[in-house]
């Protein structure tokens, strides 16, 4: 699935389906990693956590035990399918980049009032350094993981230094595992990166926050479309074409109608960037009769074919109502 805009311009399609069945599968199962994990510890009768209604078995170790396996089962599996998947799609967004723990500075030194937050794509920096810590975490948990139940197998035996060693890797990446969860979670209380709660949810992210944070991300998106639009554009034109193959032997009717055709030129003033020219793209290709329309950013003109006569104010009303003035010559 590709990003892409959404709902009149107003909305981005962030995550694909499986993306977002990846995130909360791997979310819970990790939760329960770390609260079975803990319960294998005499911890929770001790702090009275048995005594919350419903919590009674969380002092029993066989029961977190056999929790741990199975969400361990599924941490894993998710973990192997999640590599497998993306990098058979060659998704690289998420990886660590150069630059990356100075922009991450930057950006935590502008939600402060300190500096301004530089231009990001589809991940922020920091998004990309966390992904690496958590998954640096959790690679660390599933390899010592192995070694904990492989020494409990019939028949197994390993030196007492390595399952020493192994368990107290084991411990202390569960609690690195649980801050770095922490402060993924702590991130949303500010502000400015509330709009991403959405998306864990529906995969949807509003576009002005996407055009306000991730710039670059953004005019990607806006360029595919406007190329899309182009093409459809470009696949009408020729089939006309196609149609007015032999018009010189036509009825006068048709040449006439041909004549109409002729490209109209307007001087717009106000369009700046790719996403100007698809919102007066837009605006005018959903008036009937209009066809064809070329924006051209470093002249400030706005070219069209008008096969229906459509008038002269219809037009430029459409083109004000989407935010932009026409220069009258």
């Amino acid at each position: 699935m590709k990003e892409k805009i959404i709902k009149d311009g107003k909305a981005i399609l962030r995550h694909s389906p499986i993306e977002l069945i990846e995130h909360w599968v791997l979310a819970l199962s990790g939760l329960l990693l770390i609260f079975s994990g803990f319960g294998e510890l005499p911890m929770y009768k001790r702090y009275m956590v048995t005594q919350i209604p419903g919590l009674g078995w969380a002092g029993d170790f066989f029961v977190n035990l056999k929790i741990h396996y199975l969400a361990g089962i599924v941490f894993v599996s998710i973990m192997v399918f999640h590599a497998i998947f993306h990098g058979w799609l060659g998704h690289q967004g998420l990886l660590p980049q150069k630059g990356d723990f100075k922009a991450s500075l930057i950006t935590i030194l502008s939600m402060f009032g300190f500096g301004k937050e530089p231009k990001s794509d589809k991940y922020l920096a920091e998004q990309r350094l966390a992904y690496a810590y958590l998954g640096g975490i959790g690679l660390i948990l599933v390899l010592t993981g192995i070694v904990k139940v492989l020494k409990n197998l019939p028949g197994v035996y390993l030196p007492p230094v390595l399952i020493t060693s192994m368990t107290l890797t084991h411990t202390f990446a569960t609690i690195f595992f649980l801050l770095g969860v922490l402060a993924h979670l702590a991130a949303l209380i500010f502000k400015v990166n509330r709009p991403l709660v959405r998306s864990i949810f529906t995969g949807e992210v509003d576009a002005e926050y996407v055009q306000d944070r991730h710039t670059i991300w953004y005019d990607e998106l806006m360029r595919r479309e406007v190329k899309a639009e182009v093409e459809v554009e470009d696949k009408k034109v020729e089939t006309e074409d196609k149609v007015q193959v032999g018009v010189k032997d036509q009825e006068p009717e048709a040449i006439d109608h041909l004549k109409e055709k002729m490209m109209t030129t307007l001087k717009v003033k106000g369009m700046s960037c790719q996403h100007c020219v698809m919102s007066v793209t837009k605006a005018l290709s959903q008036l009937e009769g209009i066809q064809n329309v070329q924006v051209d950013l470093a002249k400030g003109e706005v070219r069209f074919e008008n096969t229906k006569s459509v008038a002269s104010d219809q037009i430029a009303k459409a083109i004000v109502d989407a935010g932009y003035e026409v220069v009258q010559d």
